[in-house]
């Protein structure tokens, strides 16, 4: 029997031949990216042990992006402490501010994502970095300090389900449609530590950008990972983000490989979604749930802040005035003066929103966009679980950049099929 594309990654990282769904493995680390909430409880873990020490200074990459710019003093503090650990040890790609992003964004920006390697952090959408034909998965504060001191964990290997994406992306429909309707068939503990493997012409004609948003989601549905394999699209963003460390491996699921199923999608079929409150897995199409009025939208977070997605809000919003509060968020600082300098701040100005600084805040409820009691928010981010952008009694409706910037634009829910 055959091998999936992830197994065949941690069989090299644990240096074995093969590998077997279920088994357990001590397995090396080729990125472990830390951020500021996650990140400091890690680095006091490691010192009450007397660890002062990391395994490489050049395969740890550090940027605070939860609460920044400082929110307050507590977020300060956290700053403070990943600031004077990442200068004590000398880490070579610190992101500091004026330089930080959210994280996944950012570091495939920086060309810290290569195929076929092992990358771990302390935050649950570090899956996103299977985009890349990569191992990608979040970890504790606990396995955060591990992997810092030693470069190494241990790992349960996952099974795999494939995802076959047939047929083409009809107008206004985009690839947060797709993987609203995957968790919404398969349900948010669908794919329960599994590794979610995505295949099938119309990945074939998504950007990275586009299947960056797809991995992200795979811990939606509960997954261990979401891995997509590596074509030319993967190699021409990596010929224009490597920096470094040029060369990789690729590694492909062999035909015989062992799956626990398969699932189909006619992505021409598909709609723009909206997933309802409480939870991800709640998606409907747009006209089971068009006209909900909404009190906020936005644009952003690690799941669609990225420049192709600010250039799908601002097609729609261009000439256009916003009816309810619009927040506007570059996942990085390169982002924000790529929309700078392609104008779409002038679209967003225009149309009344409000454009910040790269940050997290908004998404997790922490700041720059806190919904009150009984808001409802239109949003681009992976989860609306209850009190996610704030208080306990508002509602979050996850969706497309596309559908966030028509609503926007009605002040409730609406097809962005309609503006285009």
């Amino acid at each position: 029997m055959g091998m999936t594309i992830t197994e065949k990654i941690l069989a090299r990282a644990a240096g074995k031949e093969k590998v077997a769904p279920g088994e357990l493995i001590d397995a090396s680390i080729d990125i472990v990216m830390c951020v500021d909430v996650t990140t400091p409880p890690a680095i006091s873990m490691l010192a009450e042990k007397g660890i002062d020490k990391v395994f490489d200074r050049e395969k740890i990459v550090v940027t605070p992006d939860h609460f920044q710019p400082a929110k307050d003093i507590k977020s300060a503090e956290l700053h403070k402490r990943l600031d004077e650990w990442a200068r004590r040890h000398k880490i070579k790609y610190y992101y500091k501010i004026g330089r930080a992003g959210v994280c996944h964004a950012l570091l495939p920006e920086q060309g810290h994502i290569r195929p076929g390697e092992v990358i771990v952090g302390p935050d649950s959408h570090t899956c996103t970095y299977g985009a890349f034909a990569a191992f990608g998965t979040g970890i504790g504060s606990t396995d955060a300090a591990a992997a810092i001191a030693t470069g190494e964990l241990w790992f349960k290997v996952p099974a795999s389900i494939k995802f076959v994406l047939n047929g083409s992306l009809g107008p206004g429909v985009y690839s947060k449609d797709v993987i609203l309707s995957i968790i919404a068939r398969i349900g948010v503990d669908g794919a329960l530590y599994k590794a979610m493997e995505f295949v099938g012409p119309a990945l074939a004609e998504m950007s990275m950008e586009a299947r960056m948003t797809i991995t992200n989601m795979a811990i939606e549905a509960g997954a261990k990972n979401g891995i997509i394999g590596f074509d030319n699209v993967t190699k021409q963003y990596l010929n224009e983000h490597l920096k470094d460390k040029t060369d990789y491996t690729v590694y492909e699921s062999d035909k015989d490989a062992e799956y626990v199923s398969v699932e189909e999608f006619d992505c021409s079929a598909i709609e723009p979604m909206v997933a309802l409150p409480p939870l991800p897995s709640s998606g409907v199409p747009i006209g089971k749930c068009a006209g909900k009025e909404m009190d906020q939208a936005y644009i952003g977070s690690c799941t669609n802040g990225r420049i192709e997605d600010l250039r799908i809000a601002a097609k729609i919003l261009k000439g256009k005035a916003v009816a309810i509060r619009t927040i506007v968020v570059p996942a990085t600082p390169t982002i924000w003066k790529q929309a700078k300098d392609e104008d779409l701040f002038d679209i967003f100005y225009d149309a009344s929103c409000v454009i910040a600084a790269p940050t997290c805040g908004a998404c997790l409820g922490g700041f720059m966009g806190v919904l009150a009691a009984g808001e409802k928010c239109i949003s681009t981010t992976n989860r609306n679980f209850v009190g996610r952008m704030g208080h306990p009694k508002s509602e979050v409706y996850l969706a497309s950049p596309a559908t966030a910037a028509a609503s926007a634009i009605e002040g409730k829910l609406a097809d962005p099929r309609e503006y285009l």
